[in-house]
């Protein structure tokens, strides 16, 4: 094939993905509201965000992973018109989600101990406690959301959870607004206002998508009666034995992203404010690549469901194209302003700018060059794994992950972190090495079994 037959999927990818990378923007940028927020009552008020998020967004990986075996079964399904199995997968799968939720969300609570025991700052334990009970509250919404969101992108409609994310912001960004400064007589919490926010938005994203779900006439064929669905062994089954792997794909790569913020407090508080600022820069790009990769598991699961493999080959290897155009820009562009962004987080209008503020804003500058070197890795590992998990192989990539983060990227930044003077940057160093490796292992892994499959048609 030419080049040619490549790029002109761009459109189709771009149409499907906007609304899914708009919907995941919209959670990162609400995290960058509320750094922004935070960080203009002090560097040990955005640490102890950084701090609280680690264990809430270990768990939420886990929530987020699983509930993404719903979309390739529901495309699947759709592409092969089997609409019956379809709605059990959507019965089963939604009572998976909230059930999950319910499960992360304890267990959030009761690892809160931890915050006092893995060598973090004082101050900042004391402002992430409260921050923590009520972001881990959340996590019952949020999966929930997640499975009804699975359910409508896997019929391609994107565009539903698009709204719900954007309506959630927008009141997000108001109770944080009167919540942390105590405006207009509502109470001043601090960084405990921004998580409250946080829970309230959450529910009513999913009251959203409840809504529409239930009113859309193109969903009216799975969600009536749905109390009444007989529940089967094999769906739960079915859908454990995908969600699983994929949990613990995205397990793997949120742990070892958040070792480094564990790392970066044991430091101090400044280089832990620094490796926040930069984790929500690179989490807002990473949202496109993961848009797309959404798009890949859509595409190529729908296209397996119709046994199309050589079209199946074609759109996955478009997306790959589209990722790393996109994700040189996003390297270009952090390169360019790598002395600017930090300020956006930190009030540098203050006549008399404190020396923790200098810091943070050189130790977060370097480490954006480094974040502008694996843009591309980030964006090509996040959009092969969708193409994966469109052809439902989900365990072989999760053991692919796993030693690529945890045999060689975390001793690399242990190591380079903590035992030389690299500090920080020696950390991200370590994150750029394992993100290389597992884009490389990823891809290898795709085009092997993409040609696999292809080679089936030829021998007929």
């Amino acid at each position: 094939m030419s080049f040619i037959d490549y790029t002109r999927e761009f459109g189709t990818n771009l149409k499907l993905a906007y609304p899914v990378i708009v919907g995941m923007l919209g959670h990162t940028i609400v995290q960058l509201i509320d750094n922004i927020m935070v960080g203009q009552l002090g560097t040990a008020e955005l640490a102890a965000v950084s701090l609280g998020n680690s264990f809430v967004f270990v768990a939420m990986s886990i929530g987020i992973g699983f509930s993404t075996a719903i979309t390739p079964m529901i495309a699947q399904s759709f592409g092969a018109k089997n609409h019956n199995n379809l709605r059990y997968i959507f019965v089963h799968g939604l009572i998976l989600c909230f059930g999950l939720g319910l499960v992360l969300a304890s267990l959030v609570l009761l690892a809160q101990p931890l915050l006092s025991q893995i060598g973090q700052p004082m101050e900042v334990v004391d402002l992430a406690e409260p921050y923590l009970f009520w972001v881990a509250l959340s996590l019952v919404p949020l999966v929930g959301f997640q499975g009804l969101r699975q359910f409508a992108e896997g019929l391609f409609q994107t565009r539903l959870a698009m709204y719900a994310t954007l309506i959630g912001n927008v009141i997000n960004v108001l109770l944080n607004y009167l919540l942390i400064f105590g405006l207009y007589g509502f109470p001043q919490l601090g960084v405990e206002g921004a998580a409250i926010g946080t829970l309230f938005s959450r529910w009513v994203m999913v009251l959203f998508m409840a809504i529409n779900v239930k009113k859309k006439r193109s969903f009216r064929r799975y969600n009536r009666r749905l109390f009444k669905v007989k529940l089967k062994k094999v769906f739960f089954k079915k859908i454990i034995f995908l969600g699983l792997p994929s949990a613990l794909q995205m397990f793997f790569e949120v742990t070892f992203f958040t070792s480094a913020i564990w790392m970066s407090g044991l430091l101090g508080k400044n280089p832990q404010a620094a490796n926040q600022i930069v984790l929500n820069l690179t989490s807002m790009t990473y949202m496109v690549a993961l848009g797309l990769g959404v798009t890949a598991m859509i595409r190529v699961g729908n296209e397996k469901g119709r046994n199309n493999f050589i079209t199946l080959r074609r759109v996955a290897i478009s997306i790959f194209l589209l990722i790393i155009l996109l994700s040189s820009f996003f390297a270009l562009f952090f390169i360019a302003t790598h002395d600017f962004l930090p300020w956006l987080y930190l009030n540098g209008n203050s006549p008399e700018i404190s020396n923790d503020v200098f810091e943070v804003v050189e130790i977060a500058s370097n480490l954006i060059l480094i974040a502008a070197f694996f843009q591309i890795a980030d964006g090509v590992q996040a959009v092969v794994l969708g193409a994966l998990r469109g052809i439902q192989d989900v365990i072989i990539p999760a053991l692919l992950i796993f030693f690529s983060y945890g045999i060689i990227g975390f001793p690399i930044s242990y190591y380079l972190g903590l035992k030389t003077d690299w500090s920080t940057s020696g950390i991200w160093i370590g994150l750029l090495t394992g993100l290389l490796l597992s884009a490389m292992l990823l891809v290898l892994r795709f085009q092997y079994l993409s040609q696999k499959l292809v080679s089936l048609i030829d021998s007929k």
